[in-house]
């Protein structure tokens, strides 16, 4: 054997386990034993296996296959079975090493022992952590308080997130409070349901799409699955020897996607929704919609007569009478030409699909409605090439909970965060809304928040507020693996494993159509004192006893996961059939992922689930959604309907009146910052590494941030080179980004692709917390960001704040 010197050894080693010397984080004990192998001329006996299973970095939840050498983790690919990614990786899934062996991870349970954020801690057991949380859920219930408890996670769909959820309702409170990943696609979910009938973003048929209309969608960059999408794109571009999809993108940042596109239309922002709608009204006016699938399939597209006997306009009325190219040109910045040529390119290279990410203006539900209805317009629903309904796996149904009375009184108290009522019509959760209530104790005091992947105090626009709001809580309890900013100020830390050690399950987030759900099951023994968020929260309804225990009756989250695949197994379809569950459990732990190809189109009853039956351009669950929050208020107050509905619509910020509020309209945004005061639009964009910023503690990534401009280990802000000059800012200068909110300072950083009115900043920097690799580099531009709303939905309006820009 070919002798190495002790420092080449070390060098080789180091650069196989990655970059920031990784073999110290954990592989320090296997290279040493190594060398000295080789030097005795021995060759090194191993274990060597590739374990399956599901990246947990983002939602995207791609199949993973993990190299591992005496039961330690040193390399991670891509499952080539799992059909999500086939095989591939994003460069996030390849640093999954750099948070198993994370030098900042927490090793086991925390209890505080000086203030909050002061970073003092003591080491607790487990049997005394779970202790302490048992004895003050007891004392919350034996008091009648079950609902001052908030949950807060950040789970995607899946067992965990049910289990959340069921935890709440055995317990008996109402505040079980998702932190979405992105605003996007809760408003693609709550557009669905207006226009079709069902809560959920859409998947779409790329292999056989020949136009693609994307409205500031980022799916080259933070779309998910990030990594289908990058297959899709060299498919649209590559895939078919007689065709190459055309691509628009349409934003007011010259982005990634932008630059990988047949054509960039920069646009003023917030106005999307009017250039559909001028498209749309360019379609009807020619002819060119699908006549066959709007006859047949669609409802409010022409006027039409109520049982009542009362006439509605339709979509045909309202977009011929208030959109022409003309007038709408002059709002979104776009030539009259521009507008004419696309609409005319859409309508003809069928099959087109159009998708948007404008949610996170004042007016972005509205918006993304008049997108969508770009897709009916050409009958792109539901047919290859088009827009699909994900399926999703056949689980085993949950069985009821076992309610007492403390529990029904509970769960019978209103939201602290409003959602569904008449300050947030459409929405599910509203977390960004719980700091004033919690501040103002409105309606009741809270004594508890549970914090699971979710960091209010970086992710939240404003985080001033819910550093305040946690002061006002007696106790606050988080099941991070690092000290996080929120952690930072948590009571006790129940620390959960990673994503390497533990068991999940990880259904498709929506793309493929047909169902997949993919095994996340441990490559590698727990490395420190760590458990399972799962198993906490069943080893916690255990020890509650009583209807919370009953609720409970799985011994291990491993044993739920194993309940919930049965009916999977026993439906006999997809990629893993067999004769009994057992052998059903041992192919999916060998394949890492089930399953069940292909796509059904045109199960009209499935995707078009709406009261019509039919894709709903005047949507009747959005009309009757509101009658029905007025009808309660004016039976409460004795009011009129008619009053409490035209009071809502002013606090909703909504300008329409009528029909038009139920149809795609076009609702002017609103801004915090006047102009006078604040020239620029701040536009703030996720990067492929950093997400949100979740994974900033990750070196690897923060050494690929900024590639379009070569920044990295900290933020910038992008300013057109006129609008730089004009201000004496040359590039690299460092400059204050300043809202009617505070101000923050980055690099500026000279960029033709930015507007002359609008400046962009990438998410992600300026965590307070979260490890060496993250805490105190660059600034969060969130600080700045006011906390605007689209009411309606409940979304928070990131890009929705005006800036000043001057040198520091």
């Amino acid at each position: 054997m070919t002798k190495l010197s002790r420092r080449r050894f070390l060098k080789l080693a180091g650069a196989g386990a990655g970059a920031m010397g990784l073999y110290k984080l954990g592989l320090e004990e296997a290279v040493q034993e190594t060398f000295a192998q080789s030097q005795r001329g021995q060759e090194p006996e191993r274990e060597e296996v590739r374990v399956p299973s599901v990246c947990g970095l983002c939602p995207a939840g791609c199949g993973i296959l993990v190299r591992v050498i005496e039961g330690r983790a040193v390399k991670i690919e891509g499952n080539p079975l799992n059909p999500n990614n086939q095989g591939r990786l994003c460069p996030k899934g390849q640093a999954g090493l750099q948070l198993l062996y994370n030098p900042d991870r927490i090793k086991g349970p925390l209890r505080r022992v000086g203030e909050r954020g002061s970073g003092e801690w003591e080491s607790v057991s487990w049997d005394k952590a779970l202790g302490l949380v048992a004895e003050k859920l007891k004392e919350m219930r034996g008091e009648g308080q079950p609902h001052s408890l908030v949950f807060m996670h950040g789970a995607k769909p899946g067992l965990i997130h049910n289990l959340i959820a069921r935890f709440g309702q055995a317990f008996g409170t109402p505040n079980v409070v998702e932190v979405p990943s992105s605003t996007a696609s809760e408003s693609a979910s709550l557009v669905h349901y207006l226009m079709q009938g069902w809560r959920a973003p859409s998947g779409y048929d790329w292999t056989n799409t020949n136009y693609v209309l994307s409205f500031g969608s980022a799916f080259l960059e933070s779309r998910q699955p990030i990594v289908k999408m990058l297959q899709a794109y060299s498919r649209l571009r590559r895939g078919r020897p007689d065709h190459r999809s055309r691509i628009v993108q349409v934003e007011s940042r010259f982005s990634v996607t932008a630059a990988k596109a047949d054509e960039w239309i920069p646009i003023e922002p917030g106005t999307e929704g009017a250039l559909a709608l001028s498209m749309a009204r360019v379609i009807v006016e020619e002819g060119l919609y699908d006549r066959d699938f709007i006859e047949n399939h669609t409802f409010g597209f022409e006027d039409w007569i109520d049982e009542d006997g009362r006439e509605h306009i339709g979509l045909k009325t309202l977009v011929l009478r208030s959109y022409s190219p003309r007038a709408v040109a002059a709002v979104v910045g776009v030539p009259v030409e521009t507008i004419r040529r696309i609409a005319r390119e859409f309508a003809v290279t069928r099959p087109a699909v159009a998708l948007g990410d404008v949610s996170w203006q004042t007016n972005g539900l509205f918006s993304q409605m008049a997108i969508h209805a770009l897709n009916a317009l050409v009958g792109s629903i539901d047919v290859p090439g088009g827009i699909i309904r994900q399926e999703d796996p056949p689980f085993a149904p949950w069985p009821l909970t076992v309610e007492d009375s403390v529990t029904s009184q509970g769960l019978a108290m209103p939201r602290l965060d409003h959602a569904g009522t008449r300050k947030y019509p459409l929405a599910d959760g509203v977390y960004e809304a719980l700091p004033e209530s919690i501040l103002a104790d409105d309606p009741y005091p809270v004594n508890a928040i549970f914090l699971y992947q979710a960091n209010p105090l970086f992710h939240s626009p404003e985080p001033d507020w819910f550093y305040r709001a946690f002061q006002r809580v007696p106790l606050i309890i988080s099941f991070s693996s690092f000290v996080d900013d929120s952690t930072s100020y948590s009571d006790l830390v129940l620390p959960d494993h990673t994503y390497l050690e533990g068991w999940s399950d990880d259904v498709l987030v929506p793309s493929l159509g047909y169902p997949v759900l993919g095994l996340g099951q441990p490559v590698v023994q727990p490395l420190y004192d760590t458990k399972n968020t799962g198993d906490v929260l069943i080893e916690l309804a255990q020890e509650l006893g009583g209807t919370v225990a009953e609720s409970f009756p799985w011994q291990s989250f491993e044993g739920l996961l194993r309940f919930r695949l049965r009916d999977i197994f026993e439906a006999g379809r997809g990629s893993i059939v067999t004769d009994t569950f057992d052998q059903f459990w041992d192919e999916f732990q060998e394949r890492g992922v089930w399953s069940a190809p292909p796509y059904r189109f045109g199960d009209w009853e499935r995707v078009l689930a709406t009261p019509s039956g039919k894709f709903e351009f005047y949507s009747q669950n959005l009309e009757h959604t509101l009658e029905a929050v007025t009808a309660r208020e004016a039976a409460e107050k004795g009011t009129t309907a008619e009053e409490e509905m035209e009071k809502m619509l002013q606090e909703l910020g909504l300008q329409a009146r009528g029909d038009e509020l139920h149809v795609p309209h076009y609702e002017f945004p609103r801004w915090v910052g006047e102009e006078t005061e604040y020239p620029f639009h701040l536009n703030v964009y996720e990067l492929m590494s950093l997400l949100d910023g979740r994974l900033a503690n990750l070196p690897w990534l923060q050494e690929i941030a900024g590639l379009h401009i070569k920044e990295m280990w900290s933020n910038w802000v992008e300013i057109n080179p006129e609008t730089a000059k004009e201000r004496g800012i040359a590039d690299g200068d460092l400059v204050w980004v300043e809202s009617l909110v505070g101000r923050i300072q980055a690099k500026a950083r000279l960029y033709p692709g930015a507007m002359p009115e609008v400046v962009n900043m990438p998410l992600g920097q300026g965590h307070m917390a979260h490890g060496r690799w993250a805490k105190g580099r660059g600034a969060n531009p969130k600080r700045i960001i006011g906390n605007e709303f689209d009411y309606l939905g409940g979304l928070a309006t990131w890009s929705s704040t005006r800036v000043r820009i001057y040198k520091a």
